[in-house]
């Protein structure tokens, strides 16, 4: 019988994160100085971010090293298993094979981790003692406080306030692993008390979270601010998740993906997916269709603008070349929190500009009565992030069956929705707002 879970040695295990900054058809858009508008000078990112993750941002090698003690911390949960999804196949009557790569057997829960404990690996070397960072659905902030707890490092996070209230139990996570968590906004920044003076009542995004972060990075000593999706090494980082599924597939049996499936709010699951893919396409040897899957009430690849914004409310950050909604955009209170962004990464915004990969984008009811199917048929409960990829997932399965097409079809399963149970229940109680819109 044909193995429905597909399993890497650690011996097996990427050694190498991909750069695809070596194979894009054409450069990035470079960032712009917040103050002059001009291209940012190295330096100048250097109150906010370690020189060593400054060099890897503008970094075109194809590949860079992944260090040794970030490999021996990866060993806790990698690699993580490619699943074949047969009972969702029988469940649809189709013939589409699905496999999904279950990053949720981290100790965080979710594909966070793969990134954290580099940027904690990488600050420590350079004398960071404290980290500071935002987090919507929280999954980030407990994956850098753990992260932190591992190189001896102090971490505060500010956690969107809306997902602050609707998910306690990252809270309790993040305390866990020692983190200092705040709803934001707070108080504590002058960033915070801006928009609390015009909106009492806000419920907060990750524009706003992340102007809180980084202000308190820039003016607290041996601090420094570090963010969980949207930059370049961020998706790098990310990218050992699409080098073990390209390698299951071919233990699998499977010639290549036709389809390759990720939620998007930043970029960083999706990129971490679709990015070793991505490479093949860009050389001309395999042609595969990406798949972006974002809410309709945060579309920003769907609906944005693809031009130059900030990355948060106070305008802190350097002006990135990306697909946005603006960067005072507020989203509404969906429950899946870490996809309320209101821009997106660079690379995926490229591609997606290039015609590369393509979006799709669904209401918060459907998501979730997806999340569901998968849950009464794979058994897993994902994340309402997640739920959004098995959405898209489902929705071309059937086309599937309509056409009798045996395409092979990849999602990247990106954390599971242990702590998101409150939102199953408004659901499930038919008490979730639906929510189709951007504003």
């Amino acid at each position: 019988m044909e193995e429905s879970r597909i399993i890497l040695s650690e011996k097996e295990m990427p050694t190498v994160w991909y750069n695809v900054l070596a194979d894009l058809p054409r450069p990035l858009d470079p960032p712009l100085h917040p103050a002059t508008m001009q291209p940012v000078k190295l330096e100048d990112l250097e109150p906010i971010f370690p020189k060593s993750l400054i060099e890897q941002e503008v970094s075109t090698s194809r590949y860079i090293d992944i260090p040794g003690e970030v490999l021996d911390i990866y060993r806790l949960w990698r690699p993580t298993p490619l699943v074949r999804a047969r009972k969702l196949e029988a469940f649809l009557k189709t013939p589409a094979r699905i496999y999904y790569k279950y990053e949720g057997t981290s100790p965080a829960g979710s594909h966070k981790p793969n990134t954290a404990v580099a940027q904690a690996y990488y600050n420590k070397k350079d004398g960071t003692k404290r980290l500071t960072t935002e987090t919507g659905a929280g999954q980030w902030g407990s994956a850098l406080a753990m992260a932190c707890q591992f190189f001896g490092l102090e971490c505060t996070v500010y956690m969107v306030r809306v997902s602050y209230e609707q998910k306690p139990y990252r809270r309790v996570l993040m305390h866990t692993w020692g983190a200092e968590v705040y709803p934001s906004p707070s108080d504590r920044t002058k960033a915070g008390r801006d928009i609390l003076a015009k909106d009492p009542q806000s419920l907060g995004s990750l524009g706003i979270a992340i102007s809180e972060a980084i202000e308190d990075a820039v003016t607290t000593p041996h601090s420094k601010y570090s963010l969980g999706s949207v930059l370049n090494h961020v998706l790098l980082h990310q990218t050992v998740i699409g080098e073990e599924a390209k390698l299951q597939l071919e233990k699998a049996g499977e010639k290549y993906p036709d389809i390759v499936v990720g939620c998007v709010g930043g970029g960083s699951n999706f990129g971490g997916m679709v990015l070793p893919f991505m490479r093949d396409k860009l050389k001309g040897e395999k042609t595969f269709r990406a798949i972006a899957v974002e809410p309709t009430a945060c579309s920003s690849l769907l609906r944005g603008r693809y031009e130059y914004d900030y990355g948060d409310v106070a305008k802190n950050t350097p002006l990135l070349k990306m697909h946005t909604l603006g960067h005072d955009f507020i989203p509404p209170a969906i429950h899946a929190g870490g996809l309320r962004y209101h821009g997106m990464a660079p690379i995926v915004s490229l591609l997606y500009a290039l015609g590369l990969v393509e979006a799709q984008a669904y209401k918060q009811n459907e998501v979730f009565e997806a999340a569901v199917t998968f849950a009464r048929t794979e058994g897993l409960v994902v994340a309402p992030e997640t739920a959004h990829a098995v959405k898209a997932v489902i929705e071309e399965a059937k086309k599937c069956t309509m056409s009798g097409e045996e395409k092979v079809i990849v999602f990247n399963c990106s954390g599971h929705g242990f702590l998101d149970l409150g939102a199953y229940e408004l659901y499930l109680t038919q008490k979730l707002p639906d929510v189709n819109h951007n504003g």
